[in-house]
């Protein structure tokens, strides 16, 4: 439980990072927007195209989760109109 906040928190912040614009929010938000992507980024390498380890905590993990918070980022910001 722990590692998966910490792996939202560090994907998140790189994630806002990588997407410039106004997300706003503080470190919850952050952590929660990782947290998504990490989920969605699990669901499309590891699932979907079967890439990746469901076992252990790994570089491609961190990757995939960064690829998910951009992914949402833009949604959000399409969607949001920022």
């Amino acid at each position: 439980m722990i590692g998966a906040i910490i792996l939202g928190l560090v994907a998140g912040a790189l994630g806002k990072l990588f997407v410039p614009g106004k997300q706003g929010g503080g470190i919850i938000v952050t952590t929660l927007l990782g947290l998504v992507g990490a989920f969605l980024g699990y669901l499309l390498f590891t699932r979907l195209l079967g890439i990746g380890d469901n076992d252990a905590f790994d570089l491609g993990g961190l990757v995939s989760a960064i690829i998910g918070v951009i992914i949402v980022l833009v949604g959000y910001r399409a969607v949001a109109g920022d």
